[in-house]
């Protein structure tokens, strides 16, 4: 048996899971539907009273002028880029090395619009604000991601985020955001959605992360704009017959979980206080921004694993259902706080770091 089915059969196991809302089991759809009245009619092609009456929601809450829901924020994102782009006739975007354009989507952005990309800033952190201000190539858009999900979560400042912004104005560069954690980063910054949002021509939001929804996606921005992108969406295959299952929870855990988003940051902190008293444990940053951080221990991987799954066992905590290896010597793993760590006993948790620390003090 791999390591890997070690800490994930271990953390299947356990009783208590810090991470998430919980498991992505049908109940999620069903919990929702059993409020829904059966005669409301669905969305057909992305028409109907259903769909719009979300995009409205959400524009207003965004506060933008218009906004179109999407089944991804892949396609949502691609379509952003491709619009502005053709715009500004220049087929050139930057964004962070490690946004998910460019690890996760297969060049989507080149094979199927011809867009390049220009690498801004270094792996390990955050685009500086001097590097954007000093970029000599032209470029139609900069995506900013935030908070910047694979080194942590971190985020700039807002001044920064201030700043970008008038540069790009300035410069006649459109600035897009890549807010799939949007809900997330708002208790930090104690800006409202539409504070942050006002920075931006175009904003990406996504509903399974934090709302905790099935699939899904709005893209927003000015009529115009929308406009453009319901016809990109039509051409990329967008226009399911029916969407309304992935709004229908889109809107109800938009609704639940919106309010608890300062809680989830709260927990966040104080989980992470928790990691950093444990002897060869980091995490990153090391005070979360957001709802989510990565913690970093200083073991190689198949050596941390049974250290884990051994702690699930005697604690019934589930800490983590996977490790991954981050060099030779540091193994690393993504923490994201929902509704299940409200649910874990104070007196549970700390006996599980209790001995997380003790196993690894003693190696």
């Amino acid at each position: 048996m791999s390591g890997h089915n070690v800490v994930a059969e271990a953390f299947a196991q356990t009783q208590y899971q810090v991470g998430g809302h919980g498991k992505r089991i049908v109940q999620v759809l069903k919990d929702v539907l059993n409020e829904v009245e059966g005669t409301v009619e669905g969305d057909m092609y992305g028409s109907g009273k259903l769909i719009a009456d979300f995009e409205a929601k959400m524009a207003e809450y965004l506060g933008k002028e218009s906004a179109v829901f999407f089944p991804s924020g892949t396609m949502a994102q691609q379509i952003a880029l491709r619009i502005w782009c053709d715009e500004l006739g220049l087929k050139k975007v930057a964004y962070h090395p490690l946004s998910h354009l460019e690890i996760h989507e297969e060049a989507g952005l080149r094979e199927l619009h011809g867009i390049e990309s220009v690498l801004l800033g270094e792996k390990d952190r955050l685009i500086q604000l001097e590097e954007i201000l000093n970029l000599q190539e032209e470029i139609a858009c900069l995506l900013l991601e935030l908070p910047q999900r694979e080194i942590g979560g971190q985020l700039p400042s807002f001044e920064d985020l201030q700043k970008i912004s008038a540069h790009c104005r300035e410069k006649g560069i459109r600035l897009h955001l890549d807010g799939a954690r949007l809900f997330e980063i708002l208790p930090y910054y104690q800006k409202t959605a539409q504070e942050v949002c006002a920075l931006f021509d175009s904003v990406y939001v996504s509903f399974y992360k934090g709302i905790g929804g099935i699939a899904g996606a709005i893209l927003a921005g000015s009529a115009e704009f929308t406009k453009q992108s319901k016809v990109w969406k039509r051409r990329h295959g967008g226009d399911l017959i029916s969407l309304y299952p992935y709004i229908l929870t889109a809107d109800a855990y938009f609704d639940q979980r919106i309010p608890k988003m300062g809680q989830y940051y709260e927990q966040a902190q104080e989980l992470a206080g928790l990691y950093n008293q444990c002897p060869r444990v980091t995490t990153w940053p090391e005070v979360p921004v957001s709802n989510m951080f990565h913690v970093h221990v200083e073991l190689p991987k198949a050596e941390l694993e049974p250290i884990l799954a051994a702690v699930y066992a005697e604690t019934g905590v589930g800490l983590t259902p996977y490790v991954r290896e981050y060099d030779e010597s540091t193994s690393s793993f993504e923490v994201g706080i929902g509704d299940r760590y409200a649910q874990v006993p104070k007196d549970a948790l700390h006996t599980a770091f209790r001995l997380l620390h003790e196993k690894l003090q003693n190696l």
